[in-house]
C-alpha cells in the first residue's frame, strides 16, 4: 500500500475542508467541540447539509444515491470532519442498514427504504441487545409468529441508541425454536409508531439518556417488512456487524482526541515543566500515536477491501479491538493530564421536546471517560471479537 497521498486526492482534502469551513453551521461545531449532547434536529440539520451537497453516504455506491469515493476518499473525508468538530454521522440507517438492504433486500425494498434514509425522512435504530443476549446475540428471545400477512412480535430489546427519536428500528427476533440458536432468528423492519410498542429511557451515569429499552407487545409487523429468508437473519447480522465494527474504530474521532491531549499535556504542568517533556507520560502519548497510526493503515486496507465489494471480515474485529483500546488510553490520559478539573459539570438546559429527561450534560473529561467505557462492550465485546479472531485467523 502506497501511503503517499496523490496531488488528486491532496486537491479532495482541500476541498473538503472548504465544503466544513463554508457550510459546518458554528453553533454545531461548538457544540461537538465541548461536548454539548446534540439534539435530534442538530443531527438532522446536518444530515440535510450533507445530503444536499451529495456526501451524506460515503459508503454507498453511486446507483444507490452514494457518493463512490474510494477508501482513502472516505478516509480523507472522516479525518477531516473530525478535525472540524463536524458532528457523526448517526450510522444506523446509512452504516449499518443501507448495506445490508444492498447486499439481501429485494428490489422492492431497495427502492423504499435506501432513499428515504438518504433523504432522512426515517431515523433508524438498531434492535439487537436484549437483557439475556448482549454480545451472545444468538440468545434472542424476542418472537416473531406467523399470522397471515404479518407478524405477532413480542419481547425488549435493551441498549437501543438513540431510540427515542427512531421512528424504525432493525430488529433480531426469533422466528424458530428448531435447531441451532443462530438458525431461528430472522431480520425484520419495524415501525416504531406500531401499536404495543413502548420506548423507556434508560438514564447513565452522566445524566444523559442516549440508550433505551424498548417492549413489542403484541406489534403486527408485515412480513414484507422480512428482510431476505426467515430464519436467516444470522448471516444479515453477521454482515451488519462487521461494519458496525468498523465504524467503531473511531479513526477519526481517536486522531482528533490525540490531537487534544497533546495540547494539554503541552499546557499543564508539573514539577515546573510541561507535562508532555515528562518521559513517563510522553512514551505513553507516543505509544499510542504507534498504535493509532498502525490501526489508521489497517482501517485503510478494510475500507478498501469494502470499495471492492468484499464485506470486512475478522479484519473489522481487529480494528474493534484496537480502536476502542486505544480512544480508551486517549480517555485515560486525558484525564490524567488535567486532574482535579477533569470533573463533570452540566451545561444550560435544552430548549425543545428533544431531551426526554431534562438538561442536557456536557461531556467533561469525566463525561467522556466513563461514556468511552461502553466502545470495548458494544458492537460485540472485545472478548468475542479475540475469540472471532482466534477463530478465524489463528484457526484456534
Amino acid at each position: 500500500m502506497d501511503l503517499n497521498y496523490t496531488d488528486a486526492q491532496i486537491a479532495f482534502r482541500s476541498d473538503v475542508r472548504d465544503f466544513l469551513s463554508d457550510n459546518l453551521p458554528t453553533h454545531l461545531s461548538d457544540k461537538v467541540r465541548d461536548g454539548v449532547a446534540l439534539t435530534k434536529a442538530d443531527h438532522e440539520e446536518w444530515h440535510a447539509i450533507l445530503n444536499a451537497q451529495g456526501w451524506l453516504a460515503g459508503n454507498w455506491p453511486v446507483d444507490h444515491g452514494g457518493t463512490g469515493w474510494d477508501s482513502v476518499q472516505r478516509h480523507i473525508f472522516e479525518d477531516e470532519m473530525t478535525k472540524a468538530n463536524a458532528p457523526r454521522i448517526v450510522p444506523f440507517g446509512l452504516a449499518m442498514l443501507g448495506p445490508v438492504l444492498m447486499a439481501f433486500g429485494s428490489d422492492e425494498q431497495k427502492s423504499y427504504w435506501l432513499p428515504r434514509i438518504l433523504n432522512g425522512d426515517d431515523w433508524w435504530c438498531q434492535g439487537y441487545s436484549e437483557p439475556g443476549a448482549g454480545s451472545d446475540l444468538a440468545s434472542v428471545r424476542t418472537m416473531a409468529e406467523r399470522d397471515g400477512d404479518d407478524y405477532i412480535v413480542n419481547g425488549q430489546k435493551t441498549w437501543t441508541t438513540l431510540g427515542q427519536y427512531a421512528n424504525m428500528i432493525f430488529c433480531l427476533v426469533r422466528t424458530s425454536k428448531e435447531g441451532k440458536r443462530q438458525e431461528g432468528i430472522s431480520f425484520l423492519l419495524i415501525d416504531m409508531n406500531s401499536p404495543g410498542i413502548t420506548v423507556r429511557p434508560i438514564v447513565l451515569i452522566d445524566g444523559g439518556a442516549e440508550v433505551n429499552e424498548v417492549f413489542f407487545d403484541n406489534v403486527r409487523v408485515p412480513v414484507a417488512n422480512l428482510v431476505g429468508e426467515e430464519n436467516k437473519g444470522w448471516t444479515y447480522a453477521k454482515y451488519l456487524l462487521t461494519h458496525e465494527r468498523t465504524n467503531i474504530a473511531g479513526v477519526g474521532f481517536a486522531s482528533a482526541g490525540l490531537e487534544q491531549l497533546k495540547r494539554i499535556a503541552r499546557a499543564e504542568l508539573s514539577g515546573g515543566k510541561p507535562l508532555i517533556q515528562h518521559p513517563l507520560f510522553a512514551a505513553r502519548i507516543a505509544q499510542v500515536q504507534i498504535d493509532l497510526m498502525a490501526m489508521a493503515t489497517t482501517n485503510l486496507r478494510v475500507i478498501s477491501a469494502a470499495a471492492a465489494g468484499q464485506a470486512p471480515g475478522a479484519e473489522s474485529s481487529m480494528l474493534k479491538v484496537k480502536g476502542t483500546q486505544v480512544r480508551q488510553e486517549i480517555n485515560a490520559l486525558t484525564m490524567q493530564a488535567i486532574g482535579p478539573y477533569a470533573m463533570p459539570f452540566v451545561s444550560e438546559a435544552l430548549d425543545g421536546d428533544n431531551d426526554p429527561v431534562g438538561p442536557a450534560y456536557a461531556q467533561a473529561p469525566t463525561g467522556q471517560y466513563l461514556n468511552n467505557r461502553k466502545l470495548s462492550i458494544y458492537g460485540g465485546s472485545n472478548e468475542v471479537q479475540r475469540s472471532i479472531i482466534a477463530k478465524a485467523i489463528l484457526e484456534l
